[in-house]
């Protein structure tokens, strides 16, 4: 981002002239896409999975346990490498660096999506775990690609507008997987995997046949460098190169990206089977999150896109914080409106024993869960978009696959593994309002660190990225697509 962007020292009409403007481009219908392409693995093997296990039976603290499986989305920088690298045979001649990996990963999300599909949890779990497991490996790897692609294929300016894009895509996947819970209700969870698995195929197809691959800047390999020195060319450098470019501020910087999703994720993990034990149908929670949920994270997503842009990122992030804490909360309120037996009920459903006699759960109106989904879908696309701006400021054009996959796994796998091992026994030792009243306040530290940050802190970690010589491309570099001229 500019520092003409960042201070707002715009013309508001031309603000919102080039943003509009900048949402026709052919690249953000195909970030659209990938978007959708991305968000529908996680979804199936997040949300909706859980809610199948807990109508299974399956306990609270095994489905968190469960949630284990998307450490492959924390982890993903390991193989990020050879994502940016590595030329995958007869792939990558044909369909380029980029599109050649994501068809590779569409490929392993429908075998993933199949074997669950084949699976019935309530039988044997091993056999969901397995195909959970390839599942969240193949999505990972997809993400890896798709965040690649989205950095590549738009200027610094841009990047936001191409966040809140991708957000929108992701955001329809989620309402497509809402509609796979009306289908299953209809038929079976078995048939609706089985569809997602066909569907992820077809953006495959699409992959192939309409979106283009990026010009990308190509690393010289020096091929006279011993193994050693190509690991620390290929593996070594992209992360070692943020830290040269941050400094100390790498601490602090770090510190905004690990935190600032935590309350999302700590309490996203137990969603779905709070939902189930407030009384809600399968059909009922579907039809909100596949039809009105993700309409106000469109919203949300394209507010944040633009606040991002036009005026100050770091003041939309802590405006996404505030938020998160306010609408995380609303579930404590939908808690305490169920009653007291409601975590009762809960215990004696994890236990596999009937709830005392006279244990009723008041189920909140539908009109009640609707607005506390809306108004958290409505915070999540905000957040969402920011946050994925914020953190493509922060990665280098030239190790763009290595960089984003390095940030976007060290928030999620603290998250996640703060999830894990924390949301089903703190919703079980404290109660469903008290969990969400917790989680809700993980919120705080990360909205301290921007303060401190916004105060103290060099542009470059608040997210104002100003191209210097290194960064820009040399003149008769090649890339994929012919020599690259120099910029003026």
């Amino acid at each position: 981002m500019s520092e003409t962007t960042q201070s707002g020292a715009t013309n508001p009409r031309e603000t919102l002239s080039s943003a509009f403007k900048s949402y026709l481009k052919p690249t953000m219908a195909f970030m659209l896409i990938l978007g959708f392409a991305s968000g529908l693995p996680l979804m199936m093997v997040f949300s909706k999975l859980s809610f199948w296990l807990r109508e299974s039976g399956i306990d609270r603290a095994s489905i968190g346990g469960l949630y284990a499986v998307s450490f492959a989305y924390s982890l993903k920088f390991l193989w990020a490498p050879a994502v940016d690298r590595i030329k995958l045979p007869v792939l990558t001649s044909l369909l380029g660096q980029r599109r050649g990996w994501m068809i590779l990963a569409i490929c392993g999300t429908s075998l993933g999506l199949f074997l669950i599909s084949s699976s019935d949890p309530a039988i044997a779990l091993m056999p969901v775990v397995i195909g959970a497991l390839v599942l969240a490996f193949s999505g990972a790897t997809l993400d890896i690609a798709v965040d690649a692609w989205r950095i590549e294929s738009a200027p610094n300016e841009e990047q936001a507008n191409m966040a809140a894009i991708y957000n929108l895509g992701y955001r329809f996947a989620i309402m497509f997987s809402g509609m796979g819970m009306v289908i299953a209700g209809a038929t079976s969870w078995h048939f609706a995997y089985a569809l997602m698995a066909v569907i992820m195929l077809v953006i495959g197809a699409i992959v192939i046949f309409v979106i283009s691959e990026p010009d990308r800047i190509e690393r010289f390999a020096d091929e006279s460098k011993s193994f050693a020195g190509k690991v620390k060319d290929a593996v070594i450098e992209p992360f070692w190169q943020l830290v040269r470019k941050f400094g100390i501020w790498v601490i602090p910087v770090a510190g905004i990206v690990t935190l600032y999703r935590i309350s999302d994720f700590t309490m996203g993990v137990m969603a779905s089977p709070f939902y189930v034990d407030l009384g809600y149908s399968r059909e009922t929670v579907g039809w909100i999150q596949g039809i009105l949920g993700p309409w106000p994270i469109i919203i949300g997503g394209f507010v944040g896109g633009f606040v991002a842009v036009r005026y100050n990122l770091m003041r939309a992030m802590i405006a996404g914080g505030v938020i998160t804490l306010l609408t995380n909360g609303a579930f404590a309120a939908l808690a305490i409106a169920a009653g007291p037996n409601l975590d009762i009920v809960a215990n004696a459903v994890s236990q596999g024993v009937e709830p005392p006699p006279g244990a009723v759960v008041h189920t909140p109106t539908v009109w009640a869960l609707m607005g506390v989904i809306v108004a958290d879908n409505l915070a999540a696309g905000f957040v969402g978009s920011v946050f994925i701006a914020y953190m493509s400021s922060l990665a280098d054009r030239k190790f763009a696959a290595t960089q984003y996959a390095l940030l976007s796994s060290a928030y999620s796998f603290f998250c996640k593994l703060a999830a894990t091992t924390t949301s089903g026994p703190l919703s079980e030792s404290i109660g469903w309002a008290g969990f969400f009243t917790v989680t809700a306040l993980y919120t705080i530290p990360p909205v301290l660190l921007i303060l401190f940050v916004m105060r103290y802190g060099p542009d470059h970690a608040k997210g104002i990225r100003i191209d210097e010589p290194e960064d820009l491309p040399n003149e008769g570099v090649p890339n994929e697509k012919g020599p690259t001229p120099a910029k003026s």
